[in-house]
């Protein structure tokens, strides 16, 4: 007799997404291995998920729904289940990001994480290790925000390093910067890059975040290797905010900064990318007459 292994729903959002989907598979009456096969997973993969040793993904669970007609359940819950496996010290920001109606950033590293594609989140996570898919997944999630019908405007200054930083593979670099410039024109969204040129700026001490609600005070957010320190004291508030806006006012506007992420393409990572950059620039730069 096979030892089935009961879960407590109460335990996470993934133990109680594994048990919801015991219940409703074992209420249609089918196997693990009939719903993997409607899904199109193996059994094995169900029986993972129903026992909290697989994390689910957002794919999968729109099937799930589908086939065992739960009304968006499994939909609804994998959001949770993702978000809790965001690192313990990033959720309370990570829960404010998804309420905010105005987000702005300074990333001197790195593209900020709402701005990332798959490729490149998977190398900057892929360098700790560890459960690499669930944590790519999480921050794909988080990226959810931006495809709503009234995305938080988003406001977003990079450092020039962060272009020249290679992440991953050439190729996986250069689709970032092709992201990147896609996003220009965009009404909710306006993105500068800071120059090398500027020297000495109010950023020096490292990326953060200011973040706006329409019912809640401002938040200030930055981070260090492991702990995020989230605050919405005035004084702070006050003097990050005139900080940013001088990033703003020293940094290139929209249209050059297009201009230099296309360039930077075109020059570090060859010919090939050369005519594509152009093209999409000159889109950008036509977008922005328009406006």
């Amino acid at each position: 007799m096979v030892h089935i292994r009961e879960l407590d729903p109460s335990g996470s959002p993934l133990a109680y997404y594994g048990y919801e989907l015991r219940r409703a598979r074992e209420a249609a009456g089918l196997t693990q291995g009939q719903l993997g096969s409607i899904v199109f997973c193996t059994g094995s993969l169900i029986g993972q998920i129903e026992t909290a040793s697989k994390v689910p993904q957002r794919e999968l669970s729109e099937r799930l729904d589908a086939a065992l007609g739960t009304g968006g359940l499994f939909s609804r819950l994998v959001g949770l289940v993702l978000r809790s496996q965001l690192p313990s010290w990033f959720q309370p920001y990570a829960e404010m990001e998804a309420k905010a109606a105005y987000i702005s950033t300074y990333q001197c590293q790195l593209v900020y994480g709402l701005l990332q594609t798959e490729d490149y989140a998977r190398a900057v996570l892929g360098v700790e290790g560890g459960r690499l898919d669930e944590m790519v997944a999480a921050r794909l999630e988080r990226q959810r925000i931006l495809a709503r019908e009234r995305p938080p405007v988003l406001w977003v200054v990079l450092d020039e390093a962060v272009l020249h930083r290679q992440i991953g593979s050439r190729e996986v670099m250069r689709e970032q910067l092709v992201h990147l410039l896609g996003l220009f024109g965009k009404p909710w969204m306006e993105l500068q890059v800071l120059p090398f040129s500027v020297g000495q700026h109010t950023g020096l001490m490292g990326s953060f975040n200011l973040l706006r609600f329409d019912d809640h005070p401002d938040l200030y957010y930055s981070e260090n290797y492991d702990s995020g320190h989230m605050t919405a004291n005035p004084q702070v508030i006050r003097e990050r905010s005139v900080g940013y806006a001088r990033l703003q006012a020293e940094a290139l506007s929209p249209r050059e900064s297009a201009a230099l992420i296309a360039r930077v393409m075109e020059e570090r990572h060859g010919e090939q990318a050369g005519p594509e950059a152009r093209s999409v620039a000159e889109v950008v730069v036509q977008r922005k007459q328009r406006r």
